[in-house]
């Protein structure tokens, strides 16, 4: 009687943890490279023992990507599960002083969380977007006439998050200045330069932002424990402001990589990670916490690759390229996932996603149906994290590079439809060097990850094939099974040079 007493505990047990809402934690590093994670690249030289904790504990994406090489538009997709480029952003990124991206009527993952009950916050770097209060109306990309004392329209918690708590965009972007919910929690008195000139508050240093960062971030997960334990779950989004420019790890951490600022930037990244697991473990919600770490695109050329090279460490491992570039090193990034109570410890994925994924996947968790208008490009990874996957989550994901060049991936074969690296990389667009190339590239990734041998010459059906199928998933208005949607603005594969004006802020 007691052995089955004590099997129907157990049995209770995992069916209670398989049915109860879990709370989800989506970590977004910036500028993070896929070989910056020891337990990605072994071969690294910068200790990751946080991120290594995370993967041993659950699941490494060894193929995981952002839909595009540049942060703005990859956040877009992380938050509606929709591909950048059918939003108005066609290439590059925004500034903080950029009004919101989000169309209005957009349905968000905060949004969806928050009506599944849970309580949703932002912590972090922002760089959507958002309408600040101008003293003669309208809304532009200036920091001209904005009146810092009044609230600011369309910030995160117009979106679905309960609070927020970060900065505009990125860390190297004025206003330098935090924002909790809709205001300024200090109104900018000075100027100040973090690689860009720009209004700032008088007790606004960029090195305190990351510890600042990670305590908002902690205490949120202490304050809500009695509450997620109580059937109450919580949503947090947290994208990190590193190791993005400007490169500055707080004292403590200077010289601890023995590589360079950066990898010391890195480590401190890692360490705000332990610290949230450590938190998770304090309030007793390791468990059916979903916790996932990844980066916004790869590492950018700011970290010195020259330097971390000489000392044998790559950022991007075996890949080629860096962020901003179609080639893989701009847009295969790190993808761990923990959540005990349902996904292996110690497994590995190798299945293709994308960074539209987490509304679908959310969604498939919480038993809900989106509908046709919502997260049209985001498939669940459910199936992957559980075992039970049994086709491609994807029939294809399509990247998209900082000049909004296109490439799409289906199994082995990578089309890139163009001639350069889309980036920053050589051959750069319009340069010598790219002027007498094919103007597409075929990679056979099965047996050149590094994408050395371009053979669309010798596929000519692989390459039309392809292009159909990148051309139909931009005219249905989604990748996914469903209904055809809209386009927010047309969408071209192979977008005209714009003539010159007042350029967005260029992503570093």
């Amino acid at each position: 009687m007691l052995k089955y007493l004590a099997l129907c505990a157990l049995l209770c047990g995992i069916v209670s943890a398989e049915n109860t809402k879990p709370n989800i934690i989506y970590i977004l590093c910036d500028d993070l490279g896929y070989g910056d994670v020891q337990c990605l690249n072994p071969q690294g030289k910068i200790p990751t023992p946080h991120m290594d904790r995370l993967g041993k504990g659950g699941m490494i994406f060894t193929d995981a990507h952002t839909t595009s090489s540049v942060c703005t538009p990859t956040r877009y997709s992380v938050i509606t599960g929709r591909y950048n480029w059918r939003s108005r952003m066609k290439s590059g990124v925004l500034n903080g002083f950029s009004p919101r991206l989000i169309e209005t009527g957009r349905s968000t993952v905060a949004a969806f969380h928050k009506q599944q009950g849970y309580a949703t916050a932002c912590i972090g770097k922002w760089h959507l977007g958002m309408d600040w209060s101008r003293k003669n109306g309208g809304t532009s990309d200036s920091p001209d006439g904005i009146d810092y004392s009044q609230p600011i329209s369309n910030s995160p918690i117009a979106l679905g998050f309960d609070s927020f708590y970060g900065i505009s965009a990125s860390l190297d972007m004025p206003p330098f200045v935090f924002i909790e919910n809709d205001r300024v929690t200090e109104i900018p008195s000075v100027e100040k330069k973090w690689m860009r000139k720009g209004p700032a508050a008088a007790g606004f240093e960029a090195a305190d932002v990351l510890p600042i960062l990670t305590r908002k971030a902690t205490d949120y997960i202490a304050a809500r424990a009695a509450d997620a334990k109580q059937g109450k779950p919580f949503f947090i989004y947290l994208p990190l402001c590193s190791p993005h420019t400007p490169i500055l790890p707080t004292k403590e951490w200077q010289g601890k990589s023995g590589l360079n600022s950066y990898a010391d930037f890195v480590m401190q990244t890692d360490a705000t990670i332990g610290a949230i697991l450590d938190a998770l473990e304090k309030s007793g919600l390791t468990e059916n916490t979903l916790v996932v770490m990844t980066s916004d695109n790869g590492c950018s050329p700011a970290a010195e690759f020259s330097q971390l090279l000489a000392k044998g460490h790559n950022p991007s491992a075996s890949f080629r390229g860096t962020k901003a570039d179609i080639f893989e090193g701009g847009h295969r990034v790190p993808f761990l996932v923990r959540w005990p109570a349902r996904v292996k410890p110690g497994s590995t994925c190798d299945q293709i996603i994308c960074h539209t994924d987490l509304f679908a996947t959310c969604a498939d968790i919480l038993g809900t149906k989106l509908p046709d208008n919502t997260a049209e490009d985001s498939a669940s990874i459910l199936p992957a994290l559980t075992g039970a996957a049994k086709e491609p989550i994807h029939e294809a994901v399509i990247h998209h590079s900082v000049n909004g060049t296109f490439a799409i991936r289906q199994g082995q074969w990578k089309l890139a439809l163009c001639p350069d690296s889309g980036g920053w990389s050589n051959p750069k667009p319009n340069s010598p060097a790219a002027a007498n190339l094919p103007p597409n590239q075929l990679y056979d990734l099965s047996n050149d990850i590094a994408e050395t041998r371009n053979v669309q010459a010798d596929n000519p059906e692989v390459v039309a094939r392809l292009t159909r199928l990148l051309e139909k998933h931009i005219a249905d208005g989604r990748s996914t099974p469903g209904a055809a949607q809209p386009n927010t603005t047309p969408v071209e594969i192979h977008p005209q040079p714009k003539k010159k004006k007042a350029k967005p802020a260029k992503a570093r």
